[in-house]
């Protein structure tokens, strides 16, 4: 009878918290608001989509589906795990949760894109994973290939969206269709100001799938959201942006992912500093070492030197090629900067890019040659948005 109080009393503290919320205007993720989607799971066979940030509060998504009896059957898992601390890049073996001993299935690796015998006795794809608003942050793709998997299979889906930390602003180059990769599908620009449920609609309604394919799909809403919230995650979205401010200098950092330059992944500031061994500058330093989410990072146990932006002035708190033209300066073997794999040029989504910091070009001179595929971009966008 107690633990019957118990429960009562959690129960009523929780509603009250929420009623709470929405009358400050708090920005509440779709997950949160349960009443909105239960019932639209009940009596269904199926697949989640979700990874760590699938939280509602302390509990994870699975945990509460569960316990209202929804029938989870299977759980995709994006890159870095269901767990999220695999390295980024690293291949994810399918396996069995320990909790609730459902199959997990890996969409990273050779098996992106869920197969018919996966979606086998699936009624419907529940989609919940925290994105950071930029282009080459794989889990757009793994989006991607469910809705096709979903769309081929005739396999509705429900997205349950959430804020973007990057959404107040829109940059970049837009990708280019022959370097589409797993780090870009879409012509969109590095920064695109969608939250992934918006983002979801423009995949659909461009016909961005395979064969022109469109899913059925619904999207749960934020509440309280705009463009300029501000958004603080109270998890990280992946091993190696554990901060806000990592968060927001990731747009521009991970260009060095594709470079000799080391954006600070085995450090406890990754992407917050970038440098080198041979980086000119000598008044900033750091050694890589091997960590969880960054077992083997570009110059491990190397002293490197560079640039701290979590303490500098240098620090442009948007988008900028101002990093990455610093580095190619001060870094003395201008031949080997950029590395041999063309990784740079899937990332920046053209070839331009690359040639135009090798000519010495400035940031503004480059930015005007993007500006009208970016103008574009804006229109398309504009169709698909679900927030002011």
């Amino acid at each position: 009878m107690l633990g019957f109080i118990k429960i009562i009393i959690k129960t009523t503290l929780s509603a009250l918290l929420f009623s709470s919320a929405l009358l400050s205007g708090k920005v509440i993720p779709a997950a949160e608001q349960t009443a909105l989607y239960l019932p639209l799971l009940k009596n269904k066979n199926v697949a989640v989509v979700v990874n760590h940030s699938s939280m509602l509060g302390e509990r994870h998504l699975i945990d509460v589906l569960l316990s209202h009896g929804i029938k989870v059957k299977k759980i995709f898992a994006p890159e870095h795990g269901f767990r999220g601390k695999a390295d980024a890049g690293a291949h994810i073996k399918n396996s069995v949760d320990n909790k609730t001993a459902l199959p997990i299935i890996s969409l990273y690796g050779k098996h992106k894109k869920p197969t018919k015998k996966d979606l086998q006795g699936i009624d419907l794809i529940l989609f919940d994973i925290q994105d950071v608003g930029v282009r080459f942050y794989t889990y757009l793709s793994t989006l991607h290939y469910i809705m096709e998997a979903g769309a081929e299979q005739n396999i509705p889906l429900l997205l349950l969206d959430r804020p973007n930390p990057n959404g107040q602003y829109i940059d970049g180059p837009v990708l280019e269709k022959k370097h589409r990769s797993f780090v870009g599908l879409h012509p969109v620009p590095v920064v695109y100001g969608m939250t992934i449920g918006e983002y979801a609609q423009m995949i659909n309604g461009e016909k961005w799938l395979k064969n022109s394919v469109q899913v059925e799909l619904k999207v749960i809403k934020v509440k309280n959201y705009r463009h300029q919230s501000h958004y603080a995650l109270t998890i990280k979205p992946s091993p190696n942006l554990p901060t806000d401010q990592a968060i927001t200098l990731y747009p521009s950092l991970a260009f060095f992912e594709g470079t000799v330059i080391s954006a600070g992944r085995g450090t406890n500031k990754p992407f917050e500093l970038y440098g080198a061994p041979s980086y000119a500058d000598k008044t900033f330093s750091f050694v890589p070492k091997s960590k969880v989410g960054a077992k083997h990072p570009k110059f491990i146990n190397q002293r490197c030197y560079g640039v701290d932006l979590s303490r500098s002035r240098f620090n442009k708190k948007r988008f900028t090629l101002a990093y990455l033209q610093d580095a190619y300066a001060k870094y003395p073997d201008k031949k080997n900067f950029f590395l041999k794999n063309n990784f740079f040029d899937a990332l920046s989504g053209n070839s331009q890019l690359r040639k135009q910091i090798k000519a010495g070009l400035s940031e503004k001179q480059i930015r005007k040659s993007w500006q009208k595929n970016l103008n574009t971009f804006k229109q398309i966008r504009k169709k698909y948005l679900i927030y002011p």
